[in-house]
């Protein structure tokens, strides 16, 4: 497993900002998401060893948070938040992270000269980073985390602040990495459809606490409910199913119809009846965004 949890648990006064939470993420690309406040950035500084756990414990590449220099040299950090040094030059600072993470000083030098290039920072790399946009302080972010070569990436919201055509460049940078074998991504995002193209699979996070996980093509397959795209009068549709005492609605889809015994028989009795076509009757496939908001909904509805 990628990350281990068991009771992990970080409280700041009366906050409980990570509550009880035992996870098991596997190997892979791997997204991490939740409304603000769910707790995804103290969990990652947890895996990281920046904090102390309240209670519980967790084990990140095989290695306990306790031990955080050995969890640390396996991990690149791209943090949301700036954490770049102004007066250093671009290849001064991954150089330097470099040497931070172990590596020796030729070694560090060489290595980050190879990830400005792949990030696309060129001549810009002797400019202070004082000096530079945001999205090349961005690049520089990934650039240090990229240097020592980690195991596993964990990325920060990494498209923050960033215009249209630089969050598509780091979003290409951050799929690259994602899809070359033997290396692991966990992306925390409030950008679902990032994490949508990007991971295979998402943790998600509410109060501190998981409220899903999984696979995300298995997610986003609805279990309790069918999808129906129907030609004619929807409405009218609807109507003669909840009539037949079926829970229905209409999506951005098709018409969401709950699960049950018979419904298959009474969905083409229905189109029938108001004088419409059944163009599609089977799973329904979701986007990540509306599971989310209806997880969310449902969590923040069984809590009130």
């Amino acid at each position: 497993m990628l990350v281990e949890t068991a009771g992990l648990t970080k409280v700041f006064g009366e906050i409980r900002a990570v509550d009880d939470l035992s996870v098991a993420i596997p190997d892979g690309a791997i997204g991490l998401v939740g409304p603000n406040g769910a707790g995804k950035t103290t969990f990652l500084r947890l895996l990281l060893g920046l904090l102390r756990p309240t209670a519980g414990s967790a084990r990140v590449l095989g290695h306990g948070i306790e031990d955080g220099v050995a969890v640390r040299e396996r991990i690149g950090y791209m943090p949301e938040h700036d954490c770049l040094i102004p007066d250093m030059t671009g290849i001064g600072l991954v150089s330097y992270m470099g040497r931070v993470s172990g590596l020796d000083k030729d070694t560090a030098m060489g290595r980050a000269h190879d990830v400005l290039q792949f990030v696309g920072v060129e001549e810009e790399r002797y400019r202070k980073v004082a000096e530079y946009s945001t999205g090349m302080k961005q690049k520089i972010k990934l650039a240090q985390a990229m240097v020592h070569d980690p195991q596993l990436y964990i990325f920060d919201e990494p498209t923050t602040g960033l215009d249209p055509r630089g969050r598509a460049e780091m979003l290409d940078l951050v799929r690259t990495i994602a899809r070359s074998p033997g290396r692991n991504v966990i992306l925390s995002s409030h950008l679902l459809p990032d994490v949508e193209t990007i991971c295979k699979y998402v943790t998600i996070l509410d109060g501190g606490r998981q409220i899903a996980s999984g696979d995300i093509a298995t997610l986003l397959v609805g279990e309790n409910r069918i999808r129906v795209d129907v030609r004619g009068d929807r409405d009218a549709f609807i109507r003669r199913l909840k009539e037949a005492g079926h829970d229905a609605e209409a999506g951005p889809l098709g018409v969401r119809v709950a699960r049950k015994p018979g419904v298959e028989a009474d969905v083409f009795g229905a189109a029938h009846a108001v004088g419409a076509e059944i163009r599609y009757l089977g799973a329904e496939i979701r986007s990540l965004e509306e599971l989310f908001l209806e997880l969310v909904e449902r969590t923040s509805g069984g809590s009130k």
